[in-house]
């Protein structure tokens, strides 16, 4: 069963990750800005390397919708079971 106490992201990671994202995207891009080859095989590059990208993007937001999807379902299914013990009475006579 999932926790429900998140732990929530540090502004440092989240700051290591933006960091590492702008180092790479600007690598990338002076190296196809310096490769040498025509500027159709340098667009076309360029074009694959901004399909990954968005591709990435979408990628984690699915992954995170789906966690959230399964949390809440988990919340929804832990409820319901807390109303039928909380409406349970093992001492009610039964006729």
């Amino acid at each position: 069963m999932a926790s429900s106490t998140a732990r929530p992201t540090t502004p440092a990671f989240a700051a290591q990750a933006a960091l590492s994202f702008g180092a790479s995207l600007f690598a990338l891009g002076v190296g196809l800005a310096y490769l040498p080859v025509d500027g159709w095989v340098r667009g076309f590059l360029a074009v694959g390397l901004l399909w990954c990208i968005t591709s990435a993007f979408t990628l984690a937001k699915v992954v995170r919708d789906r966690q959230e999807e399964g949390t809440i379902l988990s919340r929804v299914d832990q409820a319901r079971l807390d109303k039928l013990l909380a409406e349970h009475d093992p001492f009610a006579s039964s006729g």
